[in-house]
């Protein structure tokens, strides 16, 4: 369980900054890599046609029924089933292929299939339905030799793609939040935290940065998800403690530090309050675990 996280980035000898690829062929060339522990610098969309699997997402097991799409943003950790046969397609792309416009980075960012701010988005296939359609497209035009067209015409299809995902998302159970100044605040506030948790742990220090009151931003966070500010910083900072502790050698007083906490006891009383363990038992209940 302590392997480093393996931070993989986007192909090089891939330009366009998009690749559709079988699941077989990326388990064939990558089978090591997808089922340890790591981070992409970019997103996936998993068709998995296989199902009776578990990927696992930042500790939290998601099961895989067959015939459904995942939709992973970037960054996050992730772990691959260890079927020795999964079959599916996967959609790889990076936001700079994507985002060409103002327009495109807002749908990136607000697009519900990447920032469901409860769950990871997934879609079952329904039947009929223009998806294999449409990665066809892709794949087809991945195929051909590059011109002046083949990026706009690829992400067209892939804008497309998801558009009718999203379309499908809201018809299978997706939790829809009101939009308004609430959800714009947390939606802020959660791009701040993102960038600035490591070195700020203070709601005072969003709340300045975003112009509004304290109170305000709490009356946003517990509107709409049921929680504090403070208590969304907490779990920004206990996620990747949760992901340093488990997929790194880090020493506690290294982990605490890469985190803001210039004294490790600071941090193992910070991690102890809000997990109910030490560092140094979470781990061995992890190792404990993963020997079992």
């Amino acid at each position: 369980m302590k392997s480093d996280i393996i931070n993989h980035q986007f192909k090089d000898d891939l330009p366009l900054g998009l690749e559709v690829v079988s699941l077989v062929d990326l388990y064939a060339r990558s089978r090591d890599l997808l089922t340890q522990p790591h981070r992409t610098a970019f997103y996936h969309i998993i068709w998995f046609k296989t199902g009776n699997l578990t990927h696992m997402v930042d500790f939290q097991p998601f099961p895989i029924e067959e015939d459904t799409i995942l939709f992973l943003k970037k960054d996050i950790v992730q772990v691959y089933d260890r079927s020795p046969y999964i079959e599916g397609k996967a959609i790889l792309f990076t936001d700079t292929f994507f985002c060409r416009t103002e327009a495109d980075v807002r749908f990136l960012k607000e697009t519900i299939l990447f920032n469901d701010l409860f769950t990871i988005s997934a879609i079952r296939l329904p039947s009929p339905c223009v998806f294999p359609v449409l990665l066809d497209l892709m794949e087809t035009e991945v195929s051909h030799p590059s011109d002046h067209y083949q990026a706009d015409v690829l992400r067209g299809y892939l804008h497309n793609f998801l558009l009718h995902a999203e379309r499908e998302r809201r018809k299978q159970g997706y939790k829809e939040v009101r939009k308004g100044a609430d959800l714009d605040y947390v939606l802020l506030f959660n791009d701040l935290i993102e960038s600035e948790y490591k070195t700020h742990k203070q709601v005072r220090h969003f709340a300045s940065n975003l112009s509004v009151t304290e109170k305000r931003l709490n009356q946003a966070t517990s509107k709409v998800l049921g929680k504090t500010a403070k208590q969304m910083i907490d779990d920004r900072i206990l996620l990747e403690a949760k992901r340093m502790l488990a997929h790194t050698h880090d020493t506690i007083k290294e982990v605490g530090y890469a985190l803001g906490f210039e004294e490790p006891t600071n941090f193992i009383k910070y991690f102890r309050k809000h997990n109910g363990s030490t560092p140094v038992e979470f781990r061995e209940k992890l190792t404990a675990q993963t020997s079992a």
